[in-house]
């Protein structure tokens, strides 16, 4: 952490290589179709060399089990060559998988580029919600996922993570992102009432770095109320900017991007020094793949990551436009996901038409 790079100058390079990787599952089929719009999208940028899109192979579950490596090596090397990530879903085993305990490759890739923070934004528009989450990304309860102890049959342990660098460096990012988007109220989530030691010390240190931010309103609930604020429409539309540590932030943005219209229409970014990536915040969905309807898939979800990659390089106008392309098949079509309602493809030429 204390040796982490500052963002670039994206204006100054000469030239913005952005990673692509499909991932497990449904991760080609939207995949493909945010390719195919980018590359619509950014044709004279494209054609001028001042933007690669760079296809990476090899983050499959298949190949990360053959190789038993969360992220094998040759892959990862790939990755930072390039500036920025676009990423499909991955898929983790679980228990009762029948498959090896590897990580999380979205853990890993987190740890290795130190993309500390996870950004997600929700907005609905017709209950005046318009929040963004800052959510904790290296950290809490997945800096150790994978490496808890079974005492004995009887007990098992796992550990939580926090640190000082870690947790400041998060509330700093939101609090400016507050004060740069006209001084929005900041909460914090925790449960330090009962983790003490970790969501104590990170509920703490927000503070700290709140006092900086004397003009911005400041305040801090519990995990479980504010899951319960989330649809309390008498309330919700109060919160704007969202602090919250790993585990928090990951339960309860599924739940905010769910009242958005479903996790399927939301993306999120994380942010590091050197390195960003972005992704859709949904998971491989194997099941549609098992039941062949892998292709109904809805790709908003990676393209509005992709909207956000956009505007973090600099290209508003372009973010702008397919911004507006997304809106409009939000409302013209319909994604259901289950095998009905409008295809990838469908989908791919509607936002194609409009940009």
């Amino acid at each position: 952490m204390k040796r982490s790079q500052p963002v670039p100058d994206f204006s100054k390079k000469e030239k913005i290589i952005i990673g692509t990787i499909d991932g497990d599952g449904i991760g080609p089929v939207i995949m493909d179709s945010c390719r195919e719009v980018l590359g619509k999208l950014l044709a004279d940028e494209i054609a001028a060399g001042k933007i690669e899109l760079r296809k990476i192979n090899g983050l499959t579950i298949e190949n990360r089990i053959a190789k038993m490596e969360t992220v094998p090596a040759e892959v990862l090397a790939e990755i930072k060559e390039c500036d920025l990530l676009l990423k499909g879903p991955t898929t983790t085993p679980g228990k009762g998988d029948n498959l090896p305990n590897i990580e999380s490759a979205n853990v890993t890739l987190r740890r290795e580029l130190d993309l500390f923070a996870n950004v997600r934004p929700v907005v609905i528009p017709e209950k005046n919600i318009d929040w963004i989450f800052y959510r904790e990304n290296t950290e809490g309860e997945y800096a150790l996922g994978s490496r808890g102890v079974d005492i004995d049959e009887d007990i098992s342990i796992d550990f939580k993570v926090t640190t000082t660098i870690g947790t400041t460096r998060l509330a700093r990012a939101a609090f400016e992102y507050a004060k740069n988007n006209g001084n929005k109220n900041v909460s914090i989530v925790t449960k330090a009432n009962i983790m003490k030691k970790t969501d104590g010390k990170f509920l703490s240190l927000c503070y700290d770095v709140a006092k900086d931010y004397p003009e911005i309103k400041t305040d801090d609930w519990y995990v479980d109320i504010m899951a319960a604020n989330l649809v309390n429409d008498q309330i919700n539309s109060n919160f704007n900017v969202f602090i919250l540590p790993n585990l928090y932030g990951d339960i309860i943005t599924d739940e905010a991007a769910q009242l958005q219209g479903g996790v399927g229409t939301a993306g999120s970014a994380n942010i590091g020094g050197r390195y960003a990536m972005f992704e859709a915040i949904h998971g491989s969905a194997p099941r549609m793949m098992e039941e062949g309807i892998g292709h109904y898939a809805n790709p908003a979800s990676i393209s509005r990551a992709a909207v956000m990659m956009l505007r973090h390089i600099g290209f508003t106008q372009q973010a702008a436009v397919l911004e507006r392309a997304l809106d409009q098949a939000a409302e013209a079509l319909d994604m259901p996901g289950d095998g009905t309602g409008n295809t990838a493809a469908e989908f791919t030429a509607f936002v194609m038409e409009r940009i």
